[in-house]
């Protein structure tokens, strides 16, 4: 007996086609999953779509495979397929998280989890290059687009360049302040980017399995030659992809590089 999700789906498989079966369904399954499935929503079976659609388990598998190679499905062991989330771009510049999420049509907001003057601790220094113990203000925060959780954000500013940040209210966006405030324009900055696994407390925040995958960035921001900020930021790898550009050396930049700032 065909499935109530299956048997939802729109269209048939034409024997007399020239294009091939798999190809056929994907096409099919591809304008189901974009027009009448929730994003993370499941998606039916191999086996529940081989009875709806009268072909071979192989010819399904293929066109799911293709359709998880487009990031249109996902599959998750142990529990089945998902119609995928939709990944953002992950573009490297720095500019305002706010008008990047409002481009991209989300509503985008910030949890503050810490706005604080603190000793700078020895990897912190390092970064900054200032001395162990040197007064640093954190400000760390949850970042939020329509209400789902995206990076947990932490930045570390030598105190001695932002005095009296911390008689006012957190803000909402820090790049602005240390702009408009202090004359901290970030004319360029250097991102290390990797992969990681969510230790316990950050996979709490971005609301994940502990282990789950991670796109991890530390960031130096520069004001002319000096160093005013670093930061580690731990994005969400089922909401972010990695958009980067490559240019023959010596080669015309069509585009400017771009990892979106906050």
């Amino acid at each position: 007996m065909v499935s109530k999700a299956a048997a939802a789906i729109p269209g048939e498989i034409d024997d007399a086609s020239r294009t091939s079966k798999h190809a056929q369904l994907r096409e099919i399954l591809r304008r189901h999953a974009k027009e009448n499935c929730e994003p993370g929503g499941p998606f039916p079976s191999e086996r529940e779509l081989t009875e709806r659609f009268g072909v071979a388990r192989m010819t399904v598998r293929q066109a799911i495979d293709s359709l998880v190679a487009e990031q249109v499905l996902e599959r998750i062991v142990g529990l089945g397929t998902f119609v995928s989330q939709p990944k953002l771009d992950l573009q490297v510049k720095l500019t305002s998280y706010s008008e990047e999420m409002q481009r991209r049509g989300m509503v985008p907001d910030a949890r503050v989890l810490s706005f604080e003057q603190i000793g700078a601790a020895p990897l912190v220094a390092r970064e900054l290059q200032i001395e162990e113990g040197q007064p640093v203000v954190r400000f760390r925060r949850l970042m939020l687009a329509d209400g789902d959780p995206m990076s947990v954000d932490e930045n570390f500013i030598p105190a001695s360049r932002v005095p009296g940040i911390l008689d006012d209210p957190p803000p909402t966006s820090l790049y602005n302040v240390l702009s408009e405030r202090y004359g901290l324009v970030m004319e360029w900055g250097e991102d290390t980017i990797e992969a990681t696994a969510a230790q316990p407390s950050i996979a709490r925040l971005l609301n994940v399995d502990i282990g789950a995958p991670l796109l991890k960035i530390q960031r130096h921001a520069y004001v002319s030659r000096t160093m005013a900020d670093f930061s580690i930021s731990y994005y969400r790898a089922d909401r972010y992809k990695l958009w980067v550009p490559l240019q023959r050396p010596g080669g015309r930049s069509p585009r400017s590089y771009n990892v979106k700032r906050f």
